[in-house]
């Protein structure tokens, strides 16, 4: 039996189960808060065309309108100055889109402190008890930010700005540098933590994965729902020419 029938029989009786990581797409979708003097992604918004009426008595449809990093969405390297002259998302290589990801817990950490950095220290905890990160996977950092859904509840503004948890300046280099990974994976907004406004580099997971030709996957789901390890994900964008990135349905495949 081939490789794919037997992944299409252990989709049929339940093995391998397909799990959603990706959030609602509406007009409630959070969305990222840039100051007020630069522009602002869109909200997402559907425009009826017709249902079922004079303007198409057999058929609805709509128009969408809604910024290319709206929701649960895929970062190409074009999107930051440092990837400028790489991949839009229309010339992503398909092959990044089916990627074997690794889950980094640190659910406990936030829920003490929103402004959790990970650092490579705790990546390397996670090598030491479940071996190697998977060769050109994903790293998707659980954080349990995905349980809060509103707009206030998702940038938590305090006093100090955005209060969101993320990665160091010092392990996102780690990553781009050095790590065999595509890219990270977030609950977040957006990949960078709240306050990497102020880190050196300035957003570095947007400064230096995407200079270094990685990926973002943001307003990840159910990441709680994936083993530390073992899982695949399948991340599709739309194919938008020049695209900077786009919304996305990211499910993962995982054995039952």
């Amino acid at each position: 039996m081939s490789v794919l029938a037997q992944l299409a029989d252990a989709l049929r009786d339940g093995r391998i189960e397909v799990i959603d990581l990706t959030a609602p797409l509406s007009s409630e979708t959070p969305l990222l808060e840039l100051p007020p003097q630069f522009g602002q992604t869109a909200q997402f918004q559907l425009e009826e065309i017709s249902r079922y009426d004079d303007r198409g008595p057999a058929w609805y449809w709509n128009n969408f309108r809604t910024g290319e990093h709206t929701g649960t969405h895929f970062d190409a390297p074009n999107h930051w100055v440092t990837g400028k002259d790489l991949a839009d998302i229309s010339s992503v290589p398909v092959d990044a889109f089916v990627r074997p990801a690794a889950v980094l817990d640190v659910t406990e950490r936030v829920d003490a402190d929103p402004n959790f950095l990970i650092e490579r220290e705790h990546v390397e905890a996670w090598v030491e008890e479940n071996g190697p990160l998977p060769a050109g996977g994903w790293l998707l950092c659980r954080t349990g930010w995905s349980r809060r859904t509103t707009q206030q509840d998702m940038i938590n503004n305090t006093e100090t700005g955005p209060t969101s948890p993320g990665m160091s300046a010092d392990c996102v280099r780690w990553v781009a540098q050095l790590a065999d990974l595509v890219g990270i994976g977030v609950e977040t907004v957006g990949t960078d933590a709240g306050a990497a406004h102020s880190f050196d580099p300035l957003f570095p997971c947007h400064d230096l994965l995407m200079g270094a030709g990685k990926y973002g996957l943001a307003q990840l789901q159910n990441l709680d729902r994936l083993p530390a390890t073992g899982a695949m994900v399948l991340a599709s964008p739309l194919k938008i020419v020049g695209g900077s990135g786009s919304p996305a349905r990211v499910l993962a495949l995982v054995e039952g």
